[in-house]
């Protein structure tokens, strides 16, 4: 106890290091996924997913990519899109892209861990939806997906209820004017903040439990924890092992990176790292939401498919970069020998603070505080209470 109470400042200090680092490209992931969602409507996107195929897999995972969340909104809008005519299995493939095919990711993979994260996790990604969609076609009974849609319209509430069922898409008139009108301007703020709300948590967790470990943790119990060495046999254990570190984190989506920098330095294999940050969709709150949402049965089937999955793509993905040769050769992470000063990082940090600042103050003056508050609201409620089941920004000039 005398040793963390003593390394405390080294803890605190390499996890703001780590989120000083990477601020900019997060607040730029986040606008640019709420620039998306203020133009592309959920009820369209539910619409082209009824059925199963390559197409409807292929625009799951596209609108998926194209519509960030956090994992808690993710799973919730998952279920909306099953109730309002999706399949299932076109649900959970836009569920996965939602987290792991995303603007905010890969940036911020790129500044802890470089360009070789981001191209094993775009490509890992996509060999996990076309995992996902062949293992669903072979083993999704007709009785599971009933039992998981009689479960679904219960309407058992999980968590960001209401971010699952808000639209605040603009969508009349010609795009230009749709992109310039103040309309726009609002709901891109709405969405940048409900982002951020449903995923604040996430990272500030993240980044804690990044610095405590990375100055606390001493080497050699990452020794024992990870195989050492080159061939199958390390790089198996590495993606068997990751997804399961995920578990045990609670920490999901983009609050897995500064986690994964942290056990990459330390020794995990590059398809284990890779795995890890899949590994958001498992952590145990998750797998209770799935049981609330689909059923007990239905719950262990997903745990159990996604964890094969991203097993297999980490996996997959670690071995060809290796034989590609595209594998880091160093494990250094800049974040943990640098510290805050006057670079490019900061200036690009300090304009996206400025642009942060705009878009504040278009949402509290339209009404962004109490859309906050409807967050976690589950739409029933919302539709007994006649709030309707989407949002609509009020445009101030």
């Amino acid at each position: 106890m005398s040793f963390v109470l003593s390394h405390a400042g080294d803890a605190l200090r390499l996890a703001f290091d780590m989120f000083w680092a990477v601020l900019w490209p997060l607040a730029l992931g986040f606008l640019l996924s709420a620039c998306v969602e203020a133009f592309v409507s959920r009820q369209a996107v539910a619409r082209v997913l009824g059925r199963d195929g390559l197409r409807s897999a292929s625009l799951a995972t596209l609108f998926g990519a194209a519509a960030s969340s956090c994992s808690y909104a993710a799973v919730a809008i998952a279920r909306t899109l099953f109730r309002k005519g999706s399949t299932l299995p076109n649900a959970i493939i836009f569920e996965f892209a939602s987290t792991n095919l995303v603007f905010e990711l890969g940036l911020a993979l790129l500044i802890l861990l470089g360009w070789q994260f981001v191209a094993a996790e775009f490509a890992g990604g996509l060999v996990m939806v076309v995992l996902l969609a062949l293992v669903f076609k072979v083993t999704l009974s007709r009785r599971l997906t009933d039992g998981a849609r009689l479960q679904a319209d219960r309407g058992i509430p999980g968590k960001m209820e209401g971010h699952a069922t808000m639209d605040m898409t603009v969508a009349d008139g010609p795009l230009l004017q749709r992109v310039v009108s103040p309309q726009a301007l609002t709901s891109v703020s709405h969405y940048f903040f409900m982002n951020v709300y449903g995923l604040w948590w996430d990272l500030l967790l993240g980044f804690l439990i990044a610095g405590a470990i990375g100055a606390w943790v001493p080497a050699a119990v990452w020794s024992h924890l990870f195989f050492s060495g080159h061939g199958f046999l390390p790089a198996l254990s590495s993606a068997l092992i990751g997804p399961l570190i995920a578990l045990l984190s609670y920490v999901c989506s983009v609050g897995n990176v500064p986690l994964a920098a942290v056990i990459w330095r330390n020794g995990i294999g590059f398809g284990g790292a890779i795995a890890f940050i899949f590994g958001d969709l498992i952590i145990l709150p998750i797998f209770n939401i799935y049981r609330k949402y689909y059923g007990g049965r239905v719950a262990i089937y997903l745990f159990a498919v996604s964890y094969v999955t991203m097993v297999v793509a980490g996996l997959g993905v670690g071995s060809l970069f290796s034989a590609l040769g595209w594998v880091p050769s160093q494990r250094n992470v800049s974040a943990f020998t640098t510290s805050v000063s006057f670079d490019p990082t900061t200036y690009l940090d300090l304009v996206l603070i400025a642009v942060i600042a705009l878009l504040a103050v278009r949402f509290l003056r339209t009404g962004g505080i109490g859309m906050l508050r409807m967050m976690e609201t589950p739409a029933d409620h919302m539709a007994r209470h006649g709030s309707g089941t989407s949002h609509e920004p009020v445009a101030r000039g």
